[in-house]
């Protein structure tokens, strides 16, 4: 897909460092690698070069990299010029570019004319940005194979799965008189069941990878001087919140974000849980209540030597349908043998002492059991919450679809609705709106 205009930005971080690289894609970049060095690059070699503005002074010396089309990112001409990483010698760069009839390139909009020239599908284009914003060891390499084409490759054995099984239901439906309609009933619901496992699996392993991008968000509830604050230190290594013996110490709520076993937890400390006069205090109470309500995990805080209270079912009552809940018993460095019971309704109970640590790797396996993780992230794929929204659509339309006593015609739409769900999320679709939100959350120069 040709693009007629020529697009320039910045493709390094803002700020001072050693290096800056201005990129540009489109058909004038031969035309502005000549104004700008002189001459066009040999392409696909580094060469060193000035770059020199409109009256030929130096802005700056560096390498010059130039990739002619199509064998480039975007798929059109190239240009790359790594200089220095000054915000001064970058902005002359880019004006340069700019004045030389180039326009400044959109958020993602060099990804997103990779995508468009069929460099790449749109589930590895999302994984250009996840690698950049990959906050972990483990996300790196899941976003990596993604890049790489595992996640897509699972999907297309998937559509082409149900490709095949549709092209033999839907010829049993167009040639009746070929007899087939009862080998065909039985073959297609042996593909269903083949297809139904293996989009459980892949859609185990894209939670996985969602969990690896997006993270966890816990909250640490319960009442005042259970030892909220004190865990989330604990949690954190470092003193991020204050402790004291008074009650109602916290009162905004403090966010941290941590890596357990490389899957990021955003963790909430709340105000404890209880009726107050105090006007600040309340406030704090009913951010405690909102942080409660969007959790992905609840940590609900009690003094182990009292156990759970009238006002700690109270607030399980208000904890989300569906929402994990760890009861965390608290202070058993302070003596509370007899007091371990199970948790209430089937959360789980843990006992520790956050000044201490014991229990502590207690607590970490419970927040991972809780949160649905896979025993292990290694070999997993980056994914996103539409990836797996879209896994589910198909499971759903697939377990439709073996539905016994279901007409023929309407297995075959349930199939096709389950070929549509998986075909978003490598973009063989053409729905402009996506891709405009999808690239629009790049960076500039990406």
């Amino acid at each position: 897909m040709a693009n007629a205009d020529t697009i320039a930005a910045t493709a390094t971080a803002p700020g001072r460092g050693g290096i800056g690289v201005l990129r540009v894609s489109g058909p004038r970049v031969p035309a502005i690698a000549e104004a700008m060095l002189g001459a066009c690059p040999r392409p696909r070699h580094a060469t060193l070069g000035d770059f020199r503005d409109a009256d030929d002074r130096l802005i700056d010396q560096g390498l010059a990299l130039y990739f002619p089309a199509p064998h480039s990112y975007t798929g059109e001409d190239v240009l790359e010029l790594q200089g220095h990483g000054g915000v001064a010698v970058q902005r002359l760069l880019l004006a340069r570019a700019l004045a030389l009839g180039a326009r400044l390139a959109e958020p993602g909009e060099f990804t997103k004319r990779a995508f468009l020239a069929g460099k790449l599908d749109l589930a590895q284009a999302e994984a250009v940005a996840d690698l950049i914003d990959a906050a972990s060891a483990q996300a790196a390499r899941s976003a990596a194979r993604s890049l790489e084409g595992e996640f897509s490759r699972r999907v297309d054995a998937l559509v082409a799965g149900l490709v095949e099984a549709r092209m033999y239901l839907e010829a049993t439906l167009d040639f009746p008189e070929e007899e087939l309609e009862g080998h065909a009933a039985s073959r297609t619901r042996a593909d269903v069941a083949a297809l139904l496992g293996q989009v459980r699996d892949v859609e185990r392993a894209a939670s996985a990878g969602r969990l690896l991008r997006e993270g966890l968000r816990v909250v640490l509830a319960g009442q005042p001087n259970v030892g909220k604050s004190s865990l989330l230190n604990r949690l954190a290594g470092d003193e991020v919140a204050i402790v004291t013996a008074l009650p109602g110490t916290t009162r905004d709520p403090i966010r941290e974000t941590l890596s357990l076993e490389g899957i990021p937890l955003h963790v909430t400390d709340t105000a404890g849980l209880r009726e107050t006069t105090d006007a600040v205090e309340r406030i704090g109470v009913e951010k405690a209540w909102g942080a409660l309500a969007k959790a992905d995990v609840v940590l609900l805080v009690l003094d182990a030597r009292e156990g759970r209270r009238v006002a700690d079912r109270a607030v399980l009552a208000r904890v989300p349908a569906g929402v994990p809940v760890v009861e965390v018993h608290n202070k058993i460095d302070l003596g509370c043998e007899a007091a371990r019971v199970p948790g209430e309704e089937g959360a789980s109970a843990v006992f520790v002492s956050a000044l201490t640590g014991e229990g502590m790797d207690d607590l970490k396996r419970a927040v991972l059991a809780l949160a649905g993780r896979v025993p292990s992230t290694e070999g997993a794929f980056m994914a996103r919450e539409r990836h797996v929204r879209a896994l589910a659509r198909a499971r759903t339309h697939l377990e439709g679809a073996g539905e016994p006593g279901l007409g023929p015609e309407l297995v075959a739409e349930e199939l096709r609705l389950a070929q549509e769900a998986l075909n978003t999320i490598t973009g063989a679709f053409g729905a402009d709106d996506l891709l405009g939100e999808i690239f629009s959350r790049f960076c500039i120069g990406k």
